[in-house]
């Protein structure tokens, strides 16, 4: 008699639930979200560079004067195009200021256009705050970070 080959129901069940046990393990350990999550987060890194980049150049072409709209002892103020209801409070910021800052007339030769939060900006409010001391040190920081620390620089 002759004997047909194949494999057997128990034999292919096995084999998918090695299959789907192997897919399961690649897919928590390359982690998406947090993939995701990083992307944003280095993009934030960047805009607060780029804008206190542009702050300081800004100030360092006019000799010593910051630009239009900051001030020596600022308080930590949200920038954006709104003309109130910029106090934000998350992601390590603290402005309490209602007005936002508006940077478009004052940085366009240093910046295209003024970065937006990737979650929680918009034109109007950026999710980006700008604090200058006593001493003139401009601290820049992004308001929506979802990581465990705060992105923030000094200058």
């Amino acid at each position: 008699m002759r004997r047909l080959r194949g494999f057997t129901l128990i034999e292919l069940l096995v084999v998918i639930v090695i299959l789907a046990a192997l897919a399961v393990i690649v897919f928590v350990a390359l982690n998406p979200l947090k993939r995701t999550q990083d992307a944003r987060d280095a993009r934030r890194a960047t805009d607060v560079a780029s804008i206190l980049t542009a702050i300081h150049i800004s100030t360092v072409d006019s000799k010593g004067s910051l630009p239009t709209g900051l001030s020596t002892g600022m308080a930590e103020t949200q920038i954006g195009t709104a003309g109130s209801g910029c106090a934000i409070s998350s992601g390590g910021c603290n402005a309490s200021v209602a007005a936002c800052l508006d940077l478009t007339s004052a940085l366009p030769k240093y910046l295209k256009s003024i970065p937006i939060d990737p979650s929680i900006g918009s034109a109007d409010k950026t999710g980006y705050t700008v604090a200058i001391d006593s001493n003139n040190i401009v601290t820049v920081r992004a308001c929506g970070t979802e990581g465990s620390t705060n992105i923030l620089q000094s200058r």
